[in-house]
């Protein structure tokens, strides 16, 4: 009979993002497997969910840039003592130097598995080598793997474990569409999308998140007479918003104000996605995974992506003929021609699932 475990988890806050979204679904997968999940955090909004999942929450500020930070040291080393926890798993900097020393300081008989997730390319130094410190450690994609080689040469390349972020594919499935309800308050909202074809980028409004080219690929587009619109979707930080101007100068400086429309953020992205001929994914600067690509993906729509980190991993296995070089533009006007007149679909997804990741991280934990 496997051993059931008692797993820690700890990081900066549980407010959003991917890092977070992938603790609860960690922590939900082992508490329907029979293992105690607990999470050390400076709490948020998904610490109801993460609790009504079954996990245990201890609302520590583990995250909290302050010298003050560092008393958890001594409690989390007493909360090790006492819990006796089988695994401790760290997957953020600050967080992990808490844990890390914690960890330390215990004597070796009574230190759990120290695990690592590394969830994205840190500016290389001492402060973020905690995160190699794991005795096992996991990637997020084969890009992060080489980053980690490539710059921390003390690291035991045996020790990393390459787990893609999944998504739950009964959720996100070809076969999901979207309803007339829905559609009807879309057009109403923006009626201009009515009748053309949808382009869309989802992303963060920030400057390597590509939404420069994507304009321009608009641009050419309705200069060749292409009936489609750009659907631009994603928030920005309130100290980002000079660069949202900036865009939407950009957008009006060529007369596409008809043919661009910049949404902000959206809960229905999967509806969105679901409901777009094409998917975009043009950040300038590799991503550790990707997203939002791997759930356009699995919902059956084609993406355009350029040819690095985690998105290039996704598409080489599930749409290759996705795959253009960085700043091309005239590859992505060429490919929306072509797939607007031939539908292309990706490959089922099975390899970038939600289940998988879940799996493949208790294994992690079990070894």
């Amino acid at each position: 009979m496997t051993k059931k475990l008692t797993v820690v988890q700890m990081l900066p806050e549980l407010e959003s993002g991917g890092v977070e979204r992938g603790t609860l679904e960690i922590g939900k997968y082992l508490v329907d497997h029979g293992h105690t999940s607990i999470v050390i955090s400076g709490g948020g909004q998904m610490v109801e969910q993460l609790i009504r999942e079954g996990s245990e929450h201890i609302n520590w500020e583990v995250g909290k840039k302050s010298l003050l930070t560092l008393r958890y040291i001594k409690k989390v080393r007493k909360f090790l003592h006492e819990t006796q926890p089988d695994i401790l798993h760290l997957r953020s900097r600050l967080p992990a130097w808490i844990g890390y020393l914690a960890w330390k300081k215990l004597p070796e008989n009574q230190r759990p598995r120290l695990v690592t997730t590394v969830h994205g390319p840190y500016t290389v130094g001492k402060y973020s080598s905690v995160m190699l410190r794991g005795e096992r450690i996991i990637a997020v994609s084969n890009m992060i793997q080489d980053y980690i080689i490539d710059n921390y040469p003390f690291v035991d390349a045996n020790k990393i474990e390459v787990i893609h972020r999944g998504v739950d594919t009964t959720e996100y499935t070809p076969d999901f569409s979207p309803s007339d309800e829905w559609k009807s308050k879309l057009f109403d909202e923006f009626p201009q999308m009515r009748n053309t074809q949808l382009l869309t980028l989802p992303a963060r409004l920030t400057r390597w998140k590509g939404q420069e080219d994507f304009i321009e690929i608009i641009d050419a587009l309705v200069k060749e007479g292409q009936d489609v619109h750009g659907v631009i979707v994603g928030g920005a930080h309130p100290k980002k918003q000079e660069y949202v101007r900036e865009l939407q100068s950009a957008i009006d400086d060529r007369g596409l104000h008809q043919q661009i429309t910049m949404v902000g953020h959206r809960t229905d992205l999967k509806e969105i996605l679901s409901f777009s001929n094409i998917v975009f994914s043009l950040s300038t600067e590799p991503e550790a995974f990707g997203r939002t690509t791997i759930e356009a993906l699995s919902l059956g729509t084609p993406v355009i992506g350029y040819n690095h980190g985690g998105v290039k991993e996704q598409l080489e296995q599930l749409l290759p003929e996705g795959v253009i070089p960085v700043g091309k533009f005239g590859e992505a006007v060429t490919k929306v021609r072509e797939w607007l007149s031939n539908p292309l679909r990706p490959s089922r997804n099975h390899l970038f699932t939600l289940d998988l990741m879940c799996c493949q991280t208790l294994n992690v934990y079990q070894k």
